[in-house]
């Protein structure tokens, strides 16, 4: 790298550390930089000011407007987990996350990509429903990922007529399998729909901040296993059996058919005897669906080579 690359990712870096400082409680810029140094002084180093700005308050806009920016975007992702922990607390939780998980991407879409991982490491932003807010944010974001993820050519009815034990198949990239403790599909397509008819009341936002945790019923652990997946640009939930969960999760790990099935059905007691007509029904509901794909040509030669 040259003197001149070497200068311009350095100030790059500098850049960067300043924009994603975290904002002070009144959503200013801090006046110390993480390393103690003095903000206006690190601003002053890379930034002229004007007639009407010093180089701290120039830089305070960037600062500013990122934190609003990707706050609003986290927070258009997970509405159910924010409104389930409260406005305030869900703000205190985001500013933690991406200040440990801050934007990587070009765009704002990978935010929460880690955020199930980090409230996991982090309970006590949860409070007291910590299961629960684990389970929201799974489906929450196994909306994201069903909504935009790639979407491959499935196999035809006749196709997967002609499978054997020793078939190796691929899900659609966009199909998200989740185990979950507590019936959340149900739980965020209700907080989604309150989300909604509390913003459109007057066409004035509530005064988010100030809002609690929603109340519910208490809930009593329900596990359930659940498919998000997309239909025409639209995204649903569907229920699954145990087994046929754990079926669809072994063939994405890459097993063959026959040892799929067998590994799934010796995870479940309940159903240690395949019911040849029961898979049938799985299957000729997978390809309806359109669940089912051939695995990418290089995952197959792989297989071969092994």
């Amino acid at each position: 790298m040259s003197p001149q690359a070497s200068a311009l990712a350095s100030l790059q870096r500098e850049m960067a550390a300043a924009v994603m400082l975290p904002l002070t409680t009144d959503e200013t810029m801090q006046t110390k930089a993480a390393d103690g140094r003095s903000m206006h002084s690190v601003a002053a180093s890379f930034i002229v000011p004007n007639s009407r700005l010093s180089a701290f308050e120039r830089l305070e806009i960037y600062n500013r407007q990122y934190w609003l920016r990707i706050l609003g975007a986290l927070a258009e992702d997970f509405p159910a987990l924010r409104s389930l922990v409260g406005h305030s607390a869900f703000e205190a939780l985001s500013v933690a996350y991406l200040t440990a998980h801050p934007s990587r991407s070009f765009t704002l879409r990978n935010l929460g990509s880690n955020l199930v991982q980090w409230l996991a490491e982090n309970p006590a932003f949860a409070g007291r429903r910590l299961r629960l807010a684990l389970d929201v944010a799974r489906v929450e974001w196994a909306y994201v990922e069903a909504f935009d993820s790639a979407e491959w050519t499935p196999l035809t009815l006749d196709q997967v007529a002609t499978l054997d034990a020793n078939s190796r198949l691929a899900l659609q990239p966009h199909l998200q399998l989740l185990a979950l403790s507590f019936a959340a599909d149900e739980i965020v397509l209700s907080l989604h729909d309150h989300e909604k008819r509390g913003a459109s009341e007057a066409g004035v936002p509530p005064e988010e901040a100030s809002q609690p945790p929603i109340k519910l019923p208490t809930l009593r652990p329900r596990p359930r296993w659940i498919a998000a997946h997309r239909v025409d640009l639209n995204v649903y939930y569907r229920r699954l059996e145990r087994a046929e969960y754990l079926t669809l999760s072994a063939i994405r790990q890459g097993m063959p058919l026959a040892e799929a099935l067998q590994t799934a059905l010796a995870s479940s007691p309940a159903s240690r005897t395949p019911n040849p007509q029961k898979v049938q029904q799985w299957f000729a509901n997978w390809a309806e669906l359109g669940w089912i794909c051939a695995p990418p040509l290089d995952s197959y030669l792989s297989k071969k080579e092994e």
